[in-house]
């Protein structure tokens, strides 16, 4: 029998998260999307088209295609030709965008100290090892429905 996990937990997660972001993003004056993508684009380097933030972020495509565009008008993302396709463009995150990466990366550890206190290392590890394990099934399904 299948434990009922709270429907508000992913609510709840990203509604933090959120909250835990907006002050960094009305310091560097962006907004919460393209916050997302930039931090999506330095955490993930082997993901970086807008394609791959559509589908692996969960944005809408819309959402990227402006966020992306005021990014690169701003100078925090650089656009270049995908080698081999040329409807393909590799997204890049420029200079000027490191300290926004900085500080996102340590609001993001932040947050998931914030969310694991009271969580000793064994459970920690066993939780990673689970999601690993639960990863590696999805993908099988996802091989088998091919």
């Amino acid at each position: 029998m299948l434990k009922k996990i709270s429907l508000e937990f992913a609510h709840n997660f990203s509604q933090c998260y959120r909250i835990r972001c907006r002050p960094l993003c009305r310091e560097f004056h962006i907004p919460p999307t393209a916050f997302d993508i930039l931090m999506f684009l330095a955490n993930n380097p082997d993901h970086n088209t807008a394609k791959d933030i559509v589908e692996l972020r969960g944005l809408k495509a819309n959402l990227v295609s402006v966020n992306v565009e005021k990014l690169v008008q701003d100078g925090y993302l650089d656009r270049k030709s995908f080698p081999g396709d040329r409807r393909k463009t590799i997204l890049l995150c420029t200079p000027r965008a490191q300290p926004i990466i900085e500080r996102g990366r340590r609001l993001q550890n932040s947050f998931f100290e914030d969310i694991f206190k009271d969580v000793d290392t064994a459970s920690r590890e066993n939780f990673y090892q689970v999601m690993e394990m639960m990863e590696h099934n999805l993908n099988d399904i996802l091989k088998g429905s091919e």
